[in-house]
């Protein structure tokens, strides 16, 4: 039977095993283009990067994630109601104080980082302090101290750096390749074409991995939401409110869309990618989610 320290647990190991699939890629990369290139010097500085990329996303990840979203710390004067709502939660869930941070963007969302939950933050929107009645930010803002607890926001914020990452390395060894010459052009065409094709499947497969990080963390947050509150109506009526509002975020990105409680790009036209099927998506389907939180209130 799962338990809260299990899944803990859980998330650190997926966190370990995505940092050593990130430091394979890029060495095999790497390799590969240092053998195509016929220099040595790539391999090394493949190894390189990939060893400093591992720490620093692991120690600076939440940092690159509050930049990438514009998010910026308050203090307890600037907002009172929301600080002494995280504070409280906080206490009732066994947590320290995290830090509080906003974003200025209308469109209502949150979302948790950081590596443990001694340097974890809490970020909500503008849009989600103005749309949401007292219940209801309570219930947000305890799913994403649900996500501290259970160290989801670990492996999701380390995910969304290394998945960049592999990005930029396969863009940077693709140019090389194309344009930077190599002493065995002519003597492994074939070899060219494998090169290639596994760059361009580099940062497929890593957004891959980032998407196929368990969706049920989500269901898991809001559960154990309703359990701190006590109250499952109020993230029901939350998230009822923030799937309805149907606009993306100003900051909405790939790369991060999946550390939000609600998707950042809103009720637009899925792509071509979501028309294939759920394994695709970055949340569980907001009606069921709700669904879920209501069945458990009649209990």
């Amino acid at each position: 039977m799962s338990t809260l320290y299990t899944q803990q647990g859980k998330n650190i190991r997926k966190t370990w095993m995505l940092m050593g699939f990130f430091l394979v890629m890029v060495i095999a990369i790497g390799y590969g283009v240092a053998w195509y290139m016929g220099s040595p010097a790539i391999l090394y500085g493949a190894i390189i990067f990939a060893l400093v990329m591992n720490v620093g996303s692991y120690w600076y990840s939440d940092k690159i994630v509050l930049r990438m979203t514009g998010a910026h710390p308050v203090t307890r004067e600037e907002y009172p109601e929301l600080w002494n709502i995280v504070e409280n939660l906080a206490i009732t869930a066994g947590l320290p104080m995290p830090k509080v941070y906003i974003m200025n963007d209308p469109a209502p969302n949150a979302f948790a980082t950081g590596r443990d939950k001694d340097h974890a933050v809490v970020a909500v929107t503008t849009g989600l302090m103005q749309l949401l009645d007292r219940t209801e930010l309570e219930g947000v803002v305890a799913h994403e101290l649900a996500h501290i607890g259970n160290r989801d926001m670990l492996v999701m914020t380390v995910a969304v750096v290394l998945a960049g990452f592999i990005a930029i390395v396969a863009d940077i060894f693709m140019r090389s390749m194309l344009f930077g010459g190599g002493n065995n052009r002519d003597r492994h065409p074939v070899f060219l074409i494998v090169a290639i094709v596994g760059i361009i499947l580099a940062p497929i497969a890593a957004q891959m991995i980032q998407l196929a990080i368990s969706r049920k963390r989500e269901y898991l947050a809001d559960a154990s939401a309703a359990l701190l509150t006590r109250y499952p109506e109020g993230l029901a009526s939350a998230l009822e409110k923030i799937s309805g509002y149907g606009r993306p975020m100003k900051t909405a990105n790939h790369a991060t869309a999946h550390l939000f409680i609600s998707d950042p790009f809103g009720n637009q036209k899925p792509s071509m990618m979501q028309k294939i099927g759920a394994l695709f998506q970055t949340h569980p389907p907001a009606a069921k989610r709700i669904a879920v939180l209501r069945d458990m209130d009649q209990y």
